[in-house]
């Protein structure tokens, strides 16, 4: 079955490697249906692979290790954990970043969260567990 126009023009994008174009499809398909949850899911995905595409690890972890209240930098490593299959980690540094952090930096860090819940699979265990460990987080 052919995709949605906008969807395929996303995936044709993702296959130019034009991540800002298949991010702008995706977004387009959302503002006409909000609740296209493959929409989400692939501007998530897409999102993910911009914001690692010129990332390297080690410089990335240094860091975050070397600035654990950098929002970024957790942020940052959080995402490069994500795309290295280290979901468990990437969730829990990032609701201890939730735990620790105020205000704007703490919304910022939660709507990353999400959007990482987003890539990894509403019906993966992990996300339900860290779904209710950033609940806890919050309140």
């Amino acid at each position: 079955e052919p995709l949605p126009p906008l969807h395929q023009e996303a995936y044709d994008a993702i296959e130019r490697e034009d991540y800002a174009a298949a991010i702008d499809a995706y977004d387009r398909a959302l503002r006409e249906n909000p609740k296209d949850a493959e929409a989400r899911a692939g501007r998530a995905q897409v999102a993910l692979m911009e914001r690692t595409r010129d990332a390297d690890l080690a410089a990335v972890r240094r860091a975050a290790a070397d600035a654990p209240d950098d929002v970024d930098a957790q942020l940052a490593v959080a995402d490069m954990d994500v795309m290295g299959g280290q979901v468990e980690d990437a969730f829990a540094r990032l609701i201890d970043v939730v735990r620790r952090t105020p205000g704007k930096e703490r919304e910022t860090v939660r709507v990353r969260l999400v959007e990482l819940f987003d890539v990894v699979g509403a019906d993966d265990p992990r996300v339900a567990q860290a779904r209710q460990a950033l609940a806890s987080a919050l309140f």
